[in-house]
């Protein structure tokens, strides 16, 4: 099982109404062909494959590298499903642009309609997943869309993406509660992309010296961090050819190797982040993760920090894109892995399952199972 994060290129347009009611149609006979099969927890664990997931909108009918996969899909989803939660056992929030921030209100209407004692939890970890994929891989992709899937006992996926207007590319993020260890460290197992890029990564495991410095400049006297963030960005390029300044004993980058990124060359707002700071010190965060979910820090903080913690104390964080899988290639010339045929034989067979079972016409599932085999899923092979 691999979930993740995929990239697509961005789409114009909108679905043609006959078109997502036949989406609908299909998504409510497969996920209840597979929930009857396998149940509801396997539904999350599929919903959070990358790959399972773009085959899913493929055999619904939608165009296999489209950025709408991602928003049509899960609406159809969403509506095929409305009032027939409880007999499936499985409950999809939020959506597209306004909708996604409606997520909160929506988990907790069915917690406190169901009785589900555990729908609090469920709301921060709507919140810290879409605050990590915005914050801590910056590759240019801003979140527009927030779809979190739940079942019964609590056990949950997420499925956001994020637009990357100047790349004309759509970065989708896929979570699943049952690999998720820490929220801010390798919380995604699986990644399929089209385009790599170099990203600040802070979920990488090489960033968690950069995150706990991070904490720590916070925690201790905010006043070096806004000097040395002062410094950095008034005289970046003298700072980079000295290891020591007159009076700023600090500033010793003991030969460590400066990864050169575009952050360096970020103009900061230092009233606004010394404001963020304070703030954030007053609160006294024991981990990362608490400073992360502090109101105010977003990205521009966290690049901040960052940026600090790696000239001033040499804790570099990982500048590589945690893309690894490509729906272009599907991977069968080998680039930039080989294909994984124990991943897609499951996805295979789930979804042939899935389509043999769900109740609708003979032609249907001819043309679903057509839409299936054409896909670069099975193309890879």
């Amino acid at each position: 099982m691999r979930t993740g994060i995929a990239t697509v290129p961005l789409d114009i347009g909108r679905c043609p109404r006959w078109l997502f009611e036949r989406m609908k149609r299909l998504a409510k006979a497969v996920t209840f062909a597979i929930v009857q099969e396998f149940g509801p927890e396997e539904f999350l664990k599929r919903i959070s494959d990358p790959i399972w997931f773009q085959s899913l909108g493929c055999v619904i009918g939608f165009d296999w590298n489209s950025s709408g996969l991602t928003t049509t899909t899960l609406g159809a989803l969403k509506e095929a499903l409305r009032g027939l939660e409880d007999e499936l056992g499985i409950y999809i929030c939020g959506g597209k642009g306004k909708t996604s921030r409606k997520t909160p209100d929506e988990i907790k209407m069915f917690g406190l309609t169901r009785g589900f004692d555990f729908y609090e939890k469920l709301i921060y970890a709507s919140k810290i997943t879409a605050k990590v994929d915005s914050c801590l891989i910056q590759a240019g992709f801003q979140i527009y869309h927030h779809n979190f899937i739940f079942t019964k006992d609590g056990k949950f996926a997420v499925v956001q993406q994020g637009m990357n207007t100047k790349l004309q590319k759509a970065r989708r993020y896929h979570w699943l509660s049952l690999k998720i260890q820490d929220f801010t460290e390798e919380p995604h197992s699986g990644i399929v992309s089209d385009v790599r890029l170099k990203p600040l990564n802070l979920v990488a495991k090489e960033s968690r010296e950069n995150k706990e410095i991070s904490v720590e400049m916070v925690r201790e006297e905010p006043k070096t961090f806004l000097r040395d963030i002062k410094l950095i960005s008034e005289k970046f390029d003298s700072l980079m050819k000295q290891k020591r300044l007159p009076g700023f004993c600090e500033m010793e980058l003991k030969d460590v190797e400066f990864y050169h990124h575009p952050v360096e060359k970020e103009k900061f707002d230092l009233k606004r982040l010394k404001k963020t700071i304070e703030k954030a010190h007053f609160l006294k965060p024991e981990n990362f993760e608490q400073l992360l979910m502090t109101e105010g820090v977003g990205p521009k903080t966290i690049r901040a920090l960052s940026l600090v913690s790696e000239i001033i104390y040499g804790a570099k964080p990982s500048y590589e894109d945690p893309a690894r899988y490509s729906f272009a290639h599907g991977g069968k010339d080998s680039t930039p892995y080989p294909v994984d045929r124990t991943t897609y034989d499951q996805t295979l067979e789930i979804l042939e399952k899935a389509i043999k079972k769900a109740k609708i016409s003979s032609k249907e599932k001819i043309e679903a199972q057509r839409r299936l085999m054409e896909t670069p899923l099975c193309k890879g092979k």
